[in-house]
């Protein structure tokens, strides 16, 4: 299957820009930040082990599209006709290129630090209201869906999410959909519950990890704490058997030497 057809399937588009999320205007560095916004939604390290054979797949997919977006020559052909050179992709498959070690190697290995400030930064920014309103056409006004699709999105945000969207549905620059403004409560309740479910089981996790760690610290404190034992055993056995005897024997010269000294001093005095 060629690589615009593999888009269609798993995209539902055959149009390499909107499979990154951006215009065929778009700058180069746009085709990055695309790339790395829609491969952190499929990463297949971010997604259940049901759901990680497709993620991958889509992962992969994902790769061959920035590859060949990111070469302004084959950009260039792709622009012109709209058409790609699948032999160049075909190669690229007989290599097996590693698409993960790729990604690796084009963004550094990110910190909880990072996410936190990307967060912030990302939170109530026009960039996110975009990504809102998009999530909110693909996804039908489907809420659940909806949180899924943003970036750093989780039900605390169901709220706010659902004031900026209702703003743009009255003022018609957003469709009406069912599913958004007539939603089921059971539907809202049990996303909450399943929220709440998902915390616990991340806050357990965290506490196991952090037990073991924990556990492996006191270990190697204790080894520690023996091996030094034994070595300041050794290092006091050493210097027993080094300076123990001469110790005694210089005691013996001192009393001597003070014996003789008296004796001297006697023998002066009868004089």
């Amino acid at each position: 299957m060629g690589l615009l057809e593999r888009c269609r399937e798993l995209f539902d588009t055959d149009d390499l820009y909107s499979v990154l999320g951006i215009d065929k205007i778009s700058p180069q560095t746009a085709v990055k930040r695309g790339y790395y916004k829609v491969s952190l939604r499929v990463h297949p390290d971010r997604v259940s082990e049901a759901e990680k054979a497709d993620a991958t797949l889509k992962f992969q997919t994902l790769g061959k599209v920035y590859a060949l977006l990111s070469d302004e020559d084959k950009r260039a052909v792709y622009d012109e006709t709209g058409e790609i050179d699948e032999d160049d992709i075909v190669q690229e498959e007989d290599e097996e290129k590693d698409w993960m070690e790729y990604w690796r190697l084009l963004y550094k290995v990110v910190t909880v630090e990072d996410i936190r400030n990307f967060e912030a930064k990302y939170k109530g920014s026009p960039e996110e209201v975009d990504d809102l309103k998009s999530a909110y056409v693909d996804c039908e006004g489907d809420m659940g869906a909806i949180i899924d699709a943003v970036l750093c999105a989780s039900v605390d945000d169901e709220e706010r999410f659902r004031q900026i969207l209702q703003r743009f549905v009255d003022e018609k620059e957003l469709p009406t959909f069912v599913s958004f403004t007539a939603e089921d409560p059971k539907k809202k309740k049990k996303r909450k519950l399943k929220a709440e479910r998902e915390a616990q089981e991340a806050a357990e996790l965290a506490a196991q990890l952090a037990l073991d760690c924990d556990k492996d610290l006191h270990a190697l404190i204790r080894q520690k704490q023996k091996s030094r034992a034994a070595e300041m055993d050794d290092f006091f056995s050493n210097l027993e058997a080094k300076y123990a005897q001469p110790k005694t024997k210089a005691k013996k010269e001192v009393k001597q030497s003070s014996a003789s000294t008296l004796q001297r001093i006697s023998r002066k005095r009868k004089k």
